[in-house]
């Protein structure tokens, strides 16, 4: 009546022993560590600069517990996890330009371990301090920009056509004034013809005929989406250049980004980084025969006044392939840029031909600035708004053509010549983000969020196995040994998949304790029960599984639901919690079901019983 068969033993003792296995590498706590790695991707490292780290780091009094060595990095383990941040000053003290060096966490997993895959999870920020930024894009600006480039089209097919009209941009459209309705109507056939993505408003006003061409919501979305997507590309590439173990950059929402850096403590040089939007135009020294721009040169180049650039542009700073930080002859900080091939072929037509003459750097970088505004109430509020600052860092003699690789100088400092090569490398955001919110966890907040979470499981799991143990005796005690093996499995599995355990996650992983032993307590009821109907023990536990299975199958499924929507929907912190929640609502479903069933007939399977102790 009451028997199990052997392969269902077999395989809740594989499924325990995998658990514990993969669970394994969470006893073993990281070393706090610091990373070198170079200030480009390709930079390999050598025994040198390892000796050169290490001996700064001696000298410092700083114990150096181990050291590990790859072409792309430098791991230093340290024996005083308290003397991490000073440690990371010391070596890029020591080390200089050219090298990165980031805060890290150092496994201390066994060799037998890691040979089968098996690792520690992953700690989010809220446990492992860090910075947490929300960024959000100004699409108004992306959609701008692209209205740009379709007045300039504009413009060029009137005067084809010889249509007369002022073609002048506003916010989100482009206006076009005609002096009759003919030139008018003659312009939006064109016009529609041509750049079919427009739409077209004509009215009259003072008695000018109007046209006003906009762009369509999905072409709006469309560049919302491209613009994100290129400033995603840009921040990762950012983030990557500081060195971050373990980054989350992400999308959230329609026009918003999370970044968040697990280690970093220094968050106005990360916001810096990250949130800056640099660009640099290299264009010739007006020679007075074409339209031109003035532009102050940039506090710090060691030149005063101004220079007078003409408005083409040679290139951009988006066909920068790659640009190092480093000294010129006399000592002063320069950046040394490789072009594409596209780049370098631009730069070699214009500079051939213009031997002798001045080519200009100009650094333009997005600024905020207050400016006093009336509101509807007639009261003075001081707001913030975006400003492009324009500035000239370099204007030197072509002497002679150039190709592929050059040289930027005029910078002031070796940390502004690092950072634009930074810059430089990652690429240019295509449009500007705003910080929406910042928040700073420390090292030690992290470490006493781990402290707490780990206290409110343990204490969870305590009141729960005393009141099983009380409640339900002997079939108590097979609940918490089910309930054990599924905060085992729920570890294995996240550390099986690389899974991130955030404070949130560990108040998933209590509630799946106590939704574990909701599932036994159905169970037991309905065993009870069915002793009390007449049944004989054997046939009571049974029943009591088989009956009760509809009813835990349908609140669990209805859970892992929520979850699944908590998790497609929400935010860093809520995904956390959904993560651990569907594991948890997984293995909580086989422990107490199967691996209760199996400890209780090991008990009282396969003999007479007269009684249950439940």
């Amino acid at each position: 009546m009451n028997q199990y068969p052997l392969w269902k033993y077999l395989l809740v003792l594989l499924v325990l022993a995998i658990g514990v296995l993969y669970s394994a590498p969470n006893l073993f706590p990281p070393d706090h560590a610091i990373q070198i790695s170079g200030e480009t991707g390709g930079q390999v490292m050598t025994d040198g600069v390892q000796d050169k780290a290490v001996k700064a780091l001696e000298e410092a009094g700083i114990a150096v517990k181990g050291t590990e060595m790859t072409d792309a990095n430098i791991l230093i383990r340290l024996a005083d996890e308290s003397r991490q941040l000073a440690a990371k000053e010391v070596a890029a003290r020591a080390l200089g330009n050219g090298f990165v060096v980031a805060l890290n966490l150092a496994e201390t997993t066994p060799e037998w371990l890691e040979a089968i895959g098996a690792e520690p999870m992953k700690l989010g920020l809220d446990l492992s301090g860090g910075v947490h930024f929300l960024m959000e894009v100004d699409t108004e600006f992306a959609i701008n920009r692209r209205l740009d480039g379709y007045k300039g089209q504009i413009r060029k097919l009137l005067r084809e056509e010889r249509i007369r009209g002022l073609i002048d941009d506003e916010s989100l459209q482009i206006s076009g004034s005609f002096r009759d309705a003919e030139s008018r109507d003659q312009a939006v056939s064109l016009i529609n013809d041509e750049i079919p993505v427009l739409t077209v408003e004509t009215i009259e006003q003072g008695g000018d005929f109007i046209a006003r061409w906009t762009l369509g919501e999905v072409q709006q979305r469309e560049i919302i989406n491209d613009t994100l997507s290129q400033n995603l590309t840009a921040l990762r590439k950012r983030v990557n250049e500081l060195g971050v173990s373990e980054p989350l950059v992400q999308r959230q929402g329609s026009n918003r980004v999370v970044v968040e850096l697990p280690g970093i403590q220094d968050s106005a040089m990360a916001k810096r980084i990250i949130g800056k939007t640099a660009s640099l135009e290299f264009r010739l020294e007006s020679d007075g025969s074409g339209a031109s721009e003035t532009f102050p040169f940039k506090d710090g180049s060691r030149r005063s006044g101004q220079a007078t650039l003409e408005r083409t542009v040679v290139i951009t700073g988006e066909q920068v392939s790659t640009a190092r930080s480093g000294f010129d002859e006399n000592g002063r900080p320069q950046v040394n840029i490789t072009l594409d091939g596209q780049g370098g072929q631009l730069m070699h037509q214009a500079t051939k031909s213009n031997i002798g003459r001045n080519l200009g750097v100009l650094f333009i970088e997005r600024k905020l600035r207050d400016r006093t505004i009336i509101d509807e109430n007639g009261e003075r509020k001081v707001v913030q708004e975006p400003y492009f600052d324009k500035n000239v860092i370099s204007l030197a003699t072509i002497q002679s053509a150039l190709g592929v690789q050059f040289r930027i100088t005029g910078l002031s400092t070796s940390a502004e010549s690092k950072e634009l090569a930074l810059l430089l490398r990652a690429g240019a955001l295509r449009a500007p983000m705003d910080f929406v919110e910042e928040r700073t966890i420390g090292p030690s907040l992290g470490e006493e969020n781990i402290r707490l979470g780990m206290n409110a499981i343990l204490y969870g799991m305590l009141l729960v196995v005393a009141f099983m143990l009380v409640y339900y005796k002997v079939f108590g005690i097979a609940a918490n040994l089910a309930l054990m093996m599924n905060v085992v499995l729920i570890v294995a599995i996240m550390s099986l998949f690389s899974a991130t355990l955030t404070l949130p996650g560990i108040a998933g992983i209590v509630l799946t304790i106590g939704m574990a032993v909701d599932a036994n307590v159905l169970i037991f009821s309905r065993i009870r029960e069915e002793l009390k109907a007449g049944l004989t023990p054997q046939q009571a536990i049974n029943a009591g599984y088989d009956r009760a299975f509809v009813s835990i199958m349908d609140a669990n499924i209805t859970t892992f639901l929520v979850a699944v929507i908590l998790f497609a929907i929400g935010t860093g912190t809520v995904k956390g919690f959904a993560v651990t929640l569907m594991i948890g609502i997984v293995t909580s479903m086989f422990t107490a079901i199967v691996g209760t069933r199996a400890l209780i007939n090991l008990i009282y399977g396969n003999r007479p019983v007269k009684k249950l102790a439940i």
